[in-house]
């Protein structure tokens, strides 16, 4: 698949624009309910779907078929990214209202990562052949030790990311609205807003190191990689604001991205050397192991409504109306005062700065 200069300018083009308009959508603090999530969650899926469509129709139904399976992979794993922003979330309390914010410059991050990861990829894929056997091994122990795993989450209090950040970035205990920085006394100082971003973005560079290969093993066109990726993580903000109090309902799900996992190592490995499986059968297995691990977890919880995360003691607090008054401009203008002209007249102006210049020296010298 030979993909011209225009259509990655397009791509890209497209990407910063709807960016654009989701961060004017967004540029005042507020709640996001599930009614706004979910009307923005249907539209970052119709564009997944139709760019894919766009594929198929240009490009041949093999290509179509190799992106759906990466958009469904990473969509899938994309849901693992919500449970874990949720528990960062209720850690340091952040309000409802602060946390688009949040997760809007985690996802810039995230596809600036990522593009760099997969950049990284193709050329290892082109130069050293031997590196597909490696992805393969890693996914299936990777899909291994998730369903080992599957009860274990994230805790940020153990968190090494989070106790380097203490160490060597001097921070307040409250959030100050929006900000991330804020300025207190003349001190610099990080606001619990920074660490949490901190903390999201490190969450996604562990868990593209996952998802990279797993889409490299559907498909190893860069443009098909890229962009899979990008329109299934455009979509993770209203996906985290409709699933996020959903989170307690989902119980199997990481059971079958393991398998996922598992599967698509499993695919790449056969396909180096021995069978190529092709791609309507991967992406046949993906979405059924997929479909059962939700309706599993659906029909198990089933009567359990929406239920916010439980809330635990943090350190972490809003600013009062007070503080807030109180925090000094991060950037502040130093005042110049220029010496008279020759020619002023204004000698009572002269005789007072001389007398102050006096009065600082004599205060000095005591």
């Amino acid at each position: 698949m030979t993909v011209p200069f225009w259509a990655w300018a397009a791509v890209l083009g497209f990407i910063v624009a709807m960016l654009a308009i989701d961060l004017f959508a967004h540029r005042r603090a507020h709640v996001i309910g599930v009614r706004e999530a979910a009307v923005w969650s249907a539209v970052w899926v119709g564009f997944g779907i139709g760019f894919g469509v766009l594929i198929w129709l240009n490009a041949g139904a093999e290509f179509g078929r190799q992106y759906f399976a990466g958009y469904l992979i990473e969509k899938s794993l994309a849901v693992d990214n919500v449970f874990v922003w949720a528990i960062i979330f209720t850690y340091f309390a952040v309000p409802r209202r602060l946390q688009h914010r949040v997760l809007f410059l985690g996802v810039l991050g995230a596809l600036v990562f990522r593009g760099l990861f997969i950049a990284a990829g193709s050329v290892l894929i082109a130069s050293f052949g031997a590196i597909l056997y490696l992805f393969a091994a890693f996914l299936i122990v990777t899909g291994c030790r998730m369903l080992r795993r599957r009860d274990e989450h994230l805790d940020p209090e153990r968190s090494r990311t989070l106790r380097l950040f203490r160490r060597y970035v001097p921070m307040t205990d409250a959030f100050y609205e929006q900000k991330f920085f804020v300025r207190i006394g003349g001190t610099l100082l990080a606001t619990p807003l920074l660490a949490v971003l901190v903390l999201v973005e490190v969450t996604d560079i562990v868990f593209a190191v996952d998802s990279i290969p797993a889409i490299f093993a559907v498909t190893d066109i860069p443009f098909l990689v890229f962009t899979a990726n990008a329109f299934a993580i455009l979509g993770l903000r209203a996906m985290y604001f409709l699933l996020a109090d959903l989170i307690h309902r989902f119980i199997y799900l990481k059971v079958g991205l393991a398998l996922v996992l598992v599967w698509v190592g499993i695919k790449k490995a056969l396909k180096i050397d021995v069978f190529y499986i092709p791609t309507t059968i991967s992406l046949a297995v993906v979405t059924t192991i997929i479909g059962v691990s939700v309706a599993a977890s659906l029909y198990v919880t089933r009567g359990r409504g929406r239920q916010a995360p439980p809330v635990t003691e943090t350190p972490f607090r809003s600013a009062t109306a007070a503080e807030l008054a109180a925090a000094a401009p991060l950037w502040t203008r130093t005042r110049t005062r220029f010496p008279a002209r020759p020619d002023d007249t204004d000698t009572d102006n002269d005789t007072d700065t001389d007398t102050e210049s006096r009065t600082s020296a004599t205060r000095s010298d005591n």
